[in-house]
């Protein structure tokens, strides 16, 4: 799944998530055992050890689209 916010987009699958950043074409990805997502500031957090990241989304419903699609419990 595809889910477009003002950063750029994400693309969604049960197991990886990639954030395709607008700025500097830029790509985030993560497996999915690697996310936490926390819901009351609509935060995806990716942290494989050495390499993390986190992306703020726009709207709590493309916060659950993404979650619905990873298939994981938000925080």
């Amino acid at each position: 799944m595809i889910i477009e916010f003002s950063q750029g987009k994400l693309v969604v699958t049960p197991f990886e998530i990639q954030c395709r950043l607008n700025m500097n074409n830029i790509v985030l990805t993560a497996m999915v055992d690697d996310m936490r997502c926390l819901s009351d500031s609509l935060m995806l957090i990716a942290d494989a050890g050495v390499v993390r990241w986190s992306m703020k989304l726009d709207t709590a419903q493309q916060f659950y689209e993404a979650i619905e699609v990873m298939g994981i419990a938000a925080e």
